[in-house]
């Protein structure tokens, strides 16, 4: 049973024997909007699209000028917020491999953080532009520097590296899941 009248304009209902019942599904009513609403966060920040494990295949042009095709895999975890990143790209090929991690925050659409390559146990800085579905930035440690683009539209990803080091460019296609 309930009684309905107006306040101020706004529409007000008391129920009587179901207070109980109409508690917990307030409760439930708010724990879903707040879900949609941090995904939607989530979805709407500078890192959207982009959370998720991804695979694909690419190539990789070396200092010497040799081009060799690489197996690569990534893993990307965008916070709750949708305000960081963490990223872990590895590739292969039958003769050369690297393993790339970062972990990113933004402040609007620039992005800074930190990176490191395993197998080579190099790292340093990055800082650039994240949005829309792409990240853009500028990598640097001591003695190396690199751009690295990533886009992803849906299902698709592709990634581009390009340096003055052993590696002079790396161009992979990814699908995720």
């Amino acid at each position: 049973m309930k009684q309905a009248w107006f306040q101020n304009g706004i529409l007000m209902m008391k129920f009587f024997g179901r207070s109980e019942l109409a508690l917990k599904a307030a409760g439930i009513g708010a724990a879903l909007l707040f879900s949609v609403a941090a995904s939607h966060a989530q979805s709407s920040g500078p890192f959207a699209g982009f959370d998720g494990a991804w695979t694909g295949t690419g190539t990789v042009s070396l200092s010497d000028g040799s081009t060799e095709r690489i197996r690569c895999k990534a893993d990307y975890k965008v916070a709750g917020t949708g305000l960081s990143l963490k990223q872990a790209l590895h590739c292969a090929s039958d003769s050369y491999k690297f393993d790339l991690t970062s972990d990113v925050t933004s402040q609007g659409d620039r992005i800074s953080g930190n990176w490191s390559e395993a197998s080579r146990n190099i790292f340093g800085n990055l800082q650039g532009t994240a949005g829309g579905g792409q990240i853009e930035v500028f990598v640097e440690a001591n003695g190396f520097a690199a751009n690295l683009t990533l886009r992803t539209n849906g299902t698709k990803q592709t990634v581009q590296i390009s340096s003055k080091g052993e590696i002079r460019g790396v161009n992979i296609t990814m699908t995720k899941g």
